[in-house]
């Protein structure tokens, strides 16, 4: 089955909240972006939230920043590394290590929605996009993918036109690892115009610049809305004033 908006209508993408990186606490060794998180999420009965980053072999690994040297007792760039390399190091504070999207996708088998968040370096895609869109192409869950990058919701209809695609954005330009973009480049990424372009099944937008002419195209066009990162009351009072569903974190919904 393809959990996609031509097969099956996308009730499943907003029926429960996604718990952002999991559903981790550091104080429980519970760390964002590893199997423990992913495993008290389902537990919690809650969807999930995850990043992707692609190696230096060619693979995906589920995590958020970069560079090694915040979660790990590694140092220098994930995409320096083969997916071995990065499975042997330890995450700080846990007895987690870093997953694969492979692991990823067998450990959770469809028991909680997903969204994937594919972290772009914002130098062209391909490689990570055709990867994510392989895994997939066998997995019998509900699953979306998602960017901040436009060239990597356009690769995923590329390699994936039957995956279940997203914009993540938000009115002011703000991107995760794209501090270098120029504010040319911030304003395209930041205005309907660019929906347009993607034609996205649904956005995941920042929840402090709620609403926005990008949440009113969505809406106006029956897309979804997800909301990110909802941490606070007055983030959720945004949230179910304006979006469809939250990503939250740092407390239990």
């Amino acid at each position: 089955m393809r959990w996609g908006p031509g097969a099956q209508h996308l009730s499943w993408l907003t029926a429960r909240p996604f718990a952002h990186r999991g559903l981790h606490d550091r104080a429980r060794g519970i760390i964002e972006n590893t199997a423990s998180a992913v495993a008290t999420a389902i537990e919690h009965g809650y969807a999930i939230e995850v990043d992707l980053q692609r190696t230096g072999d060619g693979e995906a690994v589920v995590f958020h920043d970069a560079i090694l040297e915040r979660l790990t007792n590694g140092e220098g760039a994930v995409a320096a590394h083969s997916l071995r390399q990065l499975q042997q190091l330890s995450i700080t504070g846990s007895r987690d290590r870093i997953q694969s999207l492979d692991e990823l996708l067998d450990q959770v088998q469809g028991r909680a929605a997903l969204v994937l968040e594919l972290k772009s370096l914002w130098d062209g895609c391909g490689p990570l996009e055709q990867r994510v869109a392989r895994a997939l192409s066998g997995y019998r869950g509900p699953v979306a993918v998602m960017s901040f990058d436009p060239d990597s919701v356009a690769a995923l209809a590329h390699y994936g036109p039957r995956l279940v695609r997203g914009f993540t954005c938000s009115i002011d330009g703000e991107v995760t690892d794209g501090e270098h973009l120029s504010a040319a480049r911030r304003r395209a990424v930041s205005t309907p115009a660019i929906l347009e372009q993607l034609a996205p099944d649904f956005i995941a937008h920042q929840v402090r610049s709620l609403p926005s002419p990008l949440s009113r195209w969505a809406r106006r066009h029956g897309r979804p809305v997800l909301t990110w990162t909802v941490r606070s009351a007055s983030d959720r009072r945004q949230a179910s004033l304006f979006a469809d569903q939250m990503i939250f974190e740092g407390f239990t919904p």
